[in-house]
């Protein structure tokens, strides 16, 4: 498995992903998506809607807004809640959260950053709220406070009844989305894997509470198919149980899927079974009801609620570790993205042999133009064509075109799979029917 610094290399070498703020100095923990990791990150939503969206029948899309009510975020538990305990470290002078000291024996442990000493008792930790503030309005008041929202999840929920009421779902069904989130996380690092914005991907699942044990192992299950069904290894996968100690007070049970980075085993998504707290405290605060009316039982309840909740970026950086490989070809290193070609960038990239040569380019543009009009394909000329094969292996594309002299005389191209390597003759004007076939695009 490639460590973290080449994937950070790789990314920046090739267009994925760029510190944000770059030219000046870089904001800590953000990051911008270059024009290939803009594609990979929109092909891995794209995906993973398309799965819990489209191809079903019981879950409906939403999109809500980042900036609600701040009522929300004090009914959700998040203004009194949502804070981690921090330590002062007097020798680095760094805040660090009071579970990531290390070594840590009754009240004394070490920072994880310089390794000094930390009593307890002497800098007793502080709590800290993780929700990034803002004000709404011209000045700047206690009256005007807003939060940017530190999860998706609690615009469907207040929601609920708005879907309910416009759709008319039976349960079980499901409301999912996309979105942006933030969170003033105090330890953060590991590249994508913890940011302060950053994009989730969630299901509020709503059921009978009767079935919530049930649903939920069929969640843990799909969702875990579904990582593999893209690709991943199933050996740098694993499904790990939360203990009840560790379990959010507001879950009955919760099981993380796993992927195995060169940093551990560590997170990729939750699948929790979130009873009817949330629904139940917004009753409380909203004063609305949001009771769901079984016709065929005449029961009246709120539902149970079993939440997939994903990360987009932690989803990216899975992908790139799993797909990263490192070849020797004719004694030369070969670093190629073995991406599943649905999750690919790029698709195919048409490639002139001869750039001098106008009716080369020309064919070669004519193909592209005529490509680009079903998936992203692209156009290149800017260097020799060992060098193209080579930069298009280490952004993953599946297909190389090559136009050459002969193709003039022939019309037919050169297709190369980037997995083997292989080459062979086609016709040109069956370019689309065999990408189509082979790649599945």
């Amino acid at each position: 498995m490639a460590d973290l610094a080449k994937i950070v290399a790789l990314c920046k070498r090739r267009g994925f992903i760029f510190q944000s703020s770059d030219v000046y100095g870089g904001l800590s923990s953000v990051f911008d998506y270059g024009p290939m990791g803009a594609e990979l990150k929109r092909n891995i939503k794209n995906a993973w809607w398309k799965s819990n969206i489209h191809d079903r029948s019981d879950i409906y899309g939403f999109d809500s807004a980042i900036l609600m009510h701040p009522a929300v975020w004090k009914s959700s538990g998040h203004v009194d809640g949502f804070t981690d305990p921090l330590v002062d470290c007097k020798a680095c002078k760094r805040r660090v959260r009071q579970d990531q000291l290390k070594n840590l024996k009754g009240s004394i442990g070490e920072c994880p950053e310089c390794n000094a000493k930390i009593d307890l008792k002497d800098t007793p930790p502080r709590m800290f709220n993780l929700m990034l503030k803002t004000f709404l309005g011209p000045v700047e008041e206690s009256a005007s406070v807003c939060y940017l929202r530190p999860e998706t999840a609690q615009g469907m929920f207040v929601n609920f009844s708005n879907v309910l009421d416009s759709m008319h779902p039976k349960l079980p069904f499901g409301i999912a989305q996309i979105g942006k989130s933030f969170r003033n996380e105090v330890t953060v690092g590991n590249f994508i894997f913890r940011m302060r914005e950053f994009e989730q991907m969630e299901i509020e699942y709503f059921v009978d509470p009767k079935e919530d044990e049930k649903i939920h192992q069929k969640w843990i299950e799909d969702r875990f198919n579904w990582y593999i069904e893209l690709g991943i290894n199933k050996d740098n996968l694993r499904k790990r149980a939360h203990e009840k100690d560790e379990l959010a007070h507001y879950a009955k049970a919760c099981t993380d899927i796993e992927y195995n980075f060169s940093f551990g085993w560590s997170e990729l998504e939750g699948i929790a079974n979130r009873q009817d707290f949330d629904l139940k405290e917004h009753v409380k605060g909203s004063g609305k009801d949001f009771s769901y009316f079984n016709e065929k039982t005449k029961e009246k309840f709120l539902p149970h609620i079993i939440e997939p909740s994903g990360g987009v970026d932690r989803s990216v950086l899975a992908f790139l570790f799993d797909a990263y490989k490192e070849e020797e070809v004719n004694l030369k290193p070969r670093v190629v993205l073995g991406l599943n070609k649905r999750l690919a960038p790029v698709k195919a990239a048409v490639l002139p042999l001869l750039k001098n040569r106008p009716e080369i380019v020309e064919m070669a543009k004519r193909i592209t133009s005529d490509l680009k009009k079903h998936f992203y394909v692209v156009y290149d000329d800017t260097a020799a064509i060992g060098k193209l094969y080579r930069r298009q292996d280490e952004i993953g594309t599946p297909y190389c075109i090559t136009v050459d002299v002969q193709s003039l005389e022939d019309k037919q191209v050169t297709i190369r799979e980037r997995d083997t390597m292989k080459q062979q003759r086609i016709s040109a004007d069956n370019v689309l029917e065999y990408l189509t076939k082979e790649g599945g695009f």
